[in-house]
């Protein structure tokens, strides 16, 4: 068959490529723990059902407006302002079928082919190849002190005449850091001076932990709103655990937007009216879900650190948010591929290689399952890189015994 070269170049995603693992080694009867995955295991809100069985009576499920409904758009102004202390109207947002619809879209309306987008490693994984979707090219900033922050020294060496754009995602996937205040006041002053688009994807901005804050980049913005370059990404999946709902929106000035827009509409049309409408009653109803969700969450990251903590060998920084932390295991083997490939097949802990965050040498590790989960993962893993442990493992209902070194 005749494939475009684009297809050629653009793998599948890892992380979602892991879930259908997963998957499938359960389907077989396999005692697998999935410690790979995004997705929180709270229940969705019930403000979000009711809606969406009430949408689904009705029997009145159609198109809408390419950009969202206005009860959705309303109810992502009152949310940019409860939590960014930032007054928006309709022109200033897209709705679409998730964020990640949202960035993918919005890397379309701004970037021509060549044109250079930097991203900050540990990277999400999907940020290259959104990038190389436009044609655009990615340029990684890694930090040479081996912590999860740059300087922003550091972000002004890979700026170029080519650069369009810079993405942050903070609280960070994979590695739950939280980028200082200091560095998104430079960062938002920086791109306003180059006149660079900022992108904030905060999908997990309230999932934060230890009493800390994350810092709104609208509260350095001193340009006019009609001619901003920052970009707020966010949605309702990791926050309300509506990972299979696929709302998300972007705040933009009205003309990125127009832009984001059109696109949308010659693609996917508009995001789904019942979807929308589940969305638009988590946003407005109550949210007590998100401070339960949050809790047990830091609960299960403590849980997991003390879990690692007798490994010996092992760095870990403690992650301030999201639901991953990304322990550097290069003490074990430098290439972290093989080494989630070992612990698959050795012990059946399903986590993330750290070469496809653009950091070799480290794991994600997700703790937004269970705590027995989270308890056994690790156990799994500790027996299957301590020369030191026992000889023997029960698995499920299978006993292993160590054949490695």
């Amino acid at each position: 068959m005749s494939i475009s070269q684009l297809a050629k170049s653009i793998p599948d995603s890892p992380t979602l490529r892991l879930n259908q693992v997963a998957k499938e080694l359960r389907d077989r009867g396999e005692a697998v723990i999935h410690l790979g995955g995004g997705e929180p295991k709270s229940k969705v809100p019930s403000d979000a059902i009711i809606s969406a069985a009430s949408k689904l009576n009705s029997a009145e499920i159609r198109y809408t407006p390419s950009d969202g409904t206005v009860a959705m758009k309303k109810a992502v102004i009152r949310y940019v302002e409860d939590n960014y202390a930032k007054i928006v109207g309709p022109e200033n947002i897209i709705v679409s079928n998730g964020a990640k619809q949202s960035l993918s879209v919005l890397l379309q309306a701004i970037v021509d082919p060549q044109d250079e987008v930097v991203i900050l490693a540990p990277y999400w994984v999907s940020y290259p190849e959104m990038i190389k979707i436009c044609y655009g090219k990615p340029v990684v900033v890694t930090p040479e002190s081996g912590r999860f922050e740059p300087k922003m020294e550091e972000i002004e060496a890979a700026i170029s005449s080519y650069t369009k754009a810079i993405i942050v995602n903070s609280p960070n996937n994979p590695s739950g850091a939280i980028f200082s205040e200091k560095l998104i006041a430079e960062l938002v002053q920086f791109c306003e001076k180059k006149d660079i688009y900022l992108i904030m994807d905060d999908i997990y901005h309230k999932l934060i932990f230890d009493g800390r804050t994350v810092p709104s980049p609208y509260q350095f913005e001193k340009v006019n709103a009609e001619k901003s370059k920052l970009v707020v990404v966010n949605g309702v999946s990791k926050l309300y655990a509506m990972t299979g709902f696929r709302i998300g929106w972007a705040v933009a000035n009205p003309k990125v937007v127009e832009a984001m827009t059109n696109i949308q509409s010659q693609t996917t049309s508009c995001p789904s009216a019942l979807l929308q409408s589940a969305a638009t009653a988590a946003l407005n109803g109550v949210q007590s879900g998100v401070e339960s969700l949050r809790l047990s969450l830091e609960n299960n990251r403590n849980i997991m650190l003390n879990e690692l903590a007798s490994l010996e060998g092992l760095r870990i920084e403690k992650p301030a948010g999201t639901f991953y932390c990304f322990p550097d295991f290069s003490a074990f083997t430098k290439s972290s591929s093989k080494l989630s490939e070992f612990l698959l097949e050795k012990v059946k802990v399903v986590t993330v290689p750290g070469n496809e965050f653009g950091l070799e040498g480290h794991l994600r590790l997700s703790y937004c399952g269970s705590i027995k989960e989270i308890k056994e993962g690790v156990d799994r893993i500790k027996w299957a890189l301590d020369p030191n442990s026992s000889n023997e493992i029960f698995i499920g209902d299978r006993k292993l015994v160590r054949d490695w070194s």
